[in-house]
């Protein structure tokens, strides 16, 4: 059953039109267009995509530069000196690209956002990875985050009892609000979406259970 709020979301996007591209609607559901809201770890799981940056945000926010500056305004910065550590992982997001690699990466920054990640590295905090919906066959510009609580590197970066959920709140409870990094204001508000993640630990990476619970972020440049 699509929850209520998914269900208005569908409809704003069939009356926008599929192929009207960034600006015109939030999101697509990646499942509507044989996607998945599960990325590909390379295990035989997923990280879900519980985090969406909607394609309603200012347009400067959407781009790869844009992300980046924003993921610094609330806490979080490229890997440690631009080194990553692991195999990219992929998503299909319904856009008719197909499978494609995460765009970045991005970790806690521990209040530095040159270094500080090189400290997440280490002792473990939150990270996301970046997915952009942007296929011709839906073409949301959306951007579509996994986001974790991991262990530290002992534990080699596992995630988390419960790290789906842990750090999908704590990204949204840094981004909600006015943030400001290097002279650039962002507002952002959010919104809970039910109906496009099942609850539960079916498929998920790791067997890590989730609620099901997806939040929709607008950021806006003020």
């Amino acid at each position: 059953m699509l929850g209520p709020q998914l269900i208005i979301l569908v409809i704003q996007a069939i009356f926008s039109g599929i192929t009207t591209g960034p600006g015109t609607v939030a999101f697509y559901d990646p499942t509507q267009g044989g996607g998945s809201m599960l990325d590909n770890a390379g295990s035989g799981g997923g990280e879900p995509m519980n985090v969406i940056i909607s394609g309603l945000s200012s347009p400067q926010v959407l781009t790869d530069e844009g992300i980046l500056h924003y993921a610094q305004a609330i806490g979080f910065s490229f890997e440690c000196l631009g080194f990553h550590l692991g195999d990219p992982q992929s998503a299909n997001l319904g856009d008719g690209n197909g499978w494609v690699n995460q765009t970045m990466e991005l970790r806690q920054d521990y209040g530095n956002d040159e270094i500080g990640t090189c400290l997440e590295s280490l002792i473990g905090g939150n990270h996301f990875r970046v997915y952009r919906q942007n296929g011709t066959a839906a073409n949301s510009g959306a951007l579509f985050l996994a986001v974790s609580q991991e262990e530290d590197v002992e534990e080699g970066h596992q995630i988390i009892p419960d790290g789906y959920n842990i750090g999908r709140d704590k990204l949204v409870a840094n981004a909600l609000g006015v943030n400001t990094h290097e002279d650039v204001t962002y507002s952002t508000v959010g919104q809970n979406i039910t109906g496009l993640l099942a609850p539960g630990s079916v498929g998920v990476n790791h067997g890590i259970a989730t609620d099901g619970m997806t939040v929709l972020l607008t950021v806006t440049m003020i």
